[in-house]
């Protein structure tokens, strides 16, 4: 009867250890999936950005340095996203996203511009990219600290150790970022 109970036992702790196991993969998998979602979508804007310059250039002859400040941070989140480097992607983002203001506010200057269908195409579609990669941050960022969470929890942890799972970054943003638009600035 004993030998029973401790078979019993043995199965019942296998197949819980299999189901953390399982959990963890998935959760690893989940937080590849998201990341992959994400750059998509950056590549997607990375692809649109340089029709967005080229149209702008036609009508501000005068406003090099705008265009040139949108191309270095999308090369700078080009590379970040290229190297899968979250920490990077954050601070390149933050560029990106100063740029495209000064950007769509310097384009206030020029109505022709503004009432170019080319121009408010990209620009709209620009901003669906934004908004939509805003959303798969938010997702990324909880995928990872699902996965973060159940690798420390107990006993998932002796799992996790044992197979030799990490944890993984949040995609995290530098302060300015997260800080309201100063819109004297983009107009001086």
């Amino acid at each position: 009867m004993i030998g029973w109970i401790l078979l019993a036992l043995v199965v019942v702790t296998v197949v819980y250890a299999a189901t953390i196991y399982n959990n963890l993969v998935r959760l690893k998998h989940d937080v590849d999936k998201s990341w992959a979602n994400i750059d998509v979508l950056l590549k997607q804007r990375h692809d649109e950005l340089p029709k967005l310059v080229e149209t702008a250039k036609q009508y501000m002859r005068h406003e090099q340095e705008t265009f040139e400040k949108v191309m270095r941070a999308r090369s700078a989140v080009s590379e970040a996203r290229q190297a899968g480097d979250v920490a990077a992607l954050g601070p390149a983002e933050g560029q990106l996203r100063m740029g495209l203001g000064s950007l769509f506010a310097v384009a206030e200057a020029y109505p022709e511009l503004k009432a170019d269908r080319s121009f408010q195409q990209l620009q709209a579609r620009i901003s669906q990219l934004e908004n939509t990669i805003a959303d798969r941050r938010e997702f990324y960022n909880a995928t990872v600290t699902n996965l973060n969470v159940r690798i420390e929890q107990f006993p998932d942890v002796f799992i996790a150790n044992a197979f030799n799972f990490r944890g993984a970054e949040l995609l995290e943003f530098e302060a300015e970022e997260l800080a309201d638009v100063n819109m004297k600035e983009l107009f001086s």
